[in-house]
């Protein structure tokens, strides 16, 4: 399977993610086995912005990723594309700059942000190239890139282990907690269909960003990559 055999329509994503908003940050919970939380918290530290700083949080969905960042009196904007993620998020936390936007069109001026991130949202963008160009067209001169993203767990013996849950178990789960348990099945599709952790910092390096480099977490299920805009540079050019 790859990533052509899956690509949806941007109305249709956003209208599954709408599907699904109101038990999100829930089902998320049980599905990861509770790792979120900390795979969340690696990727702030990673980000290292500090009051006075803005920082970009896209894929947002109900705004949990951008929770850490509002609390520490950081400038946070969190953007998505679905307007039910935007409106669950808005009503928990209204202190919050939530704005709705596509990864690939941001609504921001160029060198806006002083970072820019997205958690586990960049496969279901239909032109991630160009989402990776689009961050950092927003990013300042020097600006930091974080993204954590679902990979490929490094021993063969844990990848196997790790499909059988994403395309059997997975799915299952889904049906007794999630609100749109069809949305899981596509998930664990993409998960499956998207490039591994050289694979993905090829594409960031591609797209203009430098000193790209890759952590594993969760014995490579999940790899946190990271980037810095030239400071030479106002912006990348954008993928083909």
């Amino acid at each position: 399977m790859n990533r052509a055999s899956l690509e949806k329509r941007p109305d249709e994503v956003a209208a599954m993610f709408d599907d699904v908003a109101p038990k999100y940050d829930v089902v998320n919970d049980v599905l990861s086995l509770g790792q979120t939380r900390r795979w969340r918290k690696i990727v702030v530290d990673a980000v290292g912005a500090v009051p006075g700083q803005r920082v970009l949080d896209l894929a947002a969905g109900t705004g949990t990723s951008s929770e850490p960042y509002a609390d520490a009196g950081i400038d946070v904007v969190a953007c998505d594309f679905s307007i039910g993620m935007l409106t669950v998020g808005k009503r928990r936390r209204p202190d919050i700059e939530f704005v709705a936007g596509d990864a690939t069109d941001l609504p921001f001026e160029d060198n806006s942000f002083d970072a820019a991130t997205i958690s586990f949202g960049l496969r279901n963008v239909n032109k991630p190239k160009k989402a990776l160009s689009e961050m950092l067209r927003v990013t300042k001169p020097g600006g930091r890139l974080v993204i954590a993203e679902f990979s490929s767990p490094v021993l063969p013996v844990w990848r196997t282990m790790y499909t059988e849950y994403l395309m059997r178990a997975l799915p299952s789960i889904a049906r007794k907690v999630a609100s749109n348990p069809d949305a899981y099945v596509y998930l664990a599709e993409s998960i499956r269909a998207w490039p591994n952790q050289d694979g993905l910092a090829a594409w960031i390096a591609e797209t203009g960003w430098e000193d790209v480099a890759y952590r594993n977490l969760t014995g490579g299920i999940v790899a946190v990559h990271r980037a810095v805009k030239p400071a030479a540079k106002s912006g990348g050019s954008p993928a083909k």
